[in-house]
């Protein structure tokens, strides 16, 4: 099952939960949906590998995942690496993802952690450009 990382509806204070306009973000967590992501759109750019897929249903989340191999490094840097792609997702695809797309970021050795964020937030935007520069396939 898919955990929500942002746009979690409720209310703590024990009222009517307000409406929520931000777009969830929802984590992949099935290998076949890594799979189905990898054999759709994909745009490389210096500081990780975006591969991106319209699901083609209705829900309006936006399903994320992220995968870094051993290419990377030891466990301590993989998982530093996979922070940073937390990161970035989440200040990203809330705006620049589209409704009913899973999004699947791959590390790189050596670019994921040293680059800047800064510069992965820049990656990021390009990779998001060109990824969605295409017509939507059916």
């Amino acid at each position: 099952m898919a955990s929500p990382v942002a746009g979690a509806k409720g209310s703590d204070a024990g009222g009517p939960a307000a409406p929520d306009t931000r777009l969830c973000l929802t984590v992949i967590a099935k290998r076949a949906d890594f799979l189905r992501a990898a054999q759709a759109r994909r745009q490389a750019v210096p500081g990780f590998v975006l591969q991106a897929r319209c699901r083609g249903d209705d829900s309006a989340d936006i399903r994320v995942g992220y995968t870094c191999s051993r290419k990377i490094g030891n466990a301590v840097i993989r998982n530093r690496a996979k922070r940073r792609l937390r990161a970035l997702a989440r200040a990203t695809l809330p705006k620049g993802g589209l409704p009913g797309w899973d999004y699947v970021l791959i590390g790189r050795p050596g670019a994921t952690v040293d680059r800047a964020y800064c510069d992965l937030l820049a990656d990021m935007a390009h990779a998001l450009g060109r990824v969605h520069a295409g017509p939507v396939p059916k």
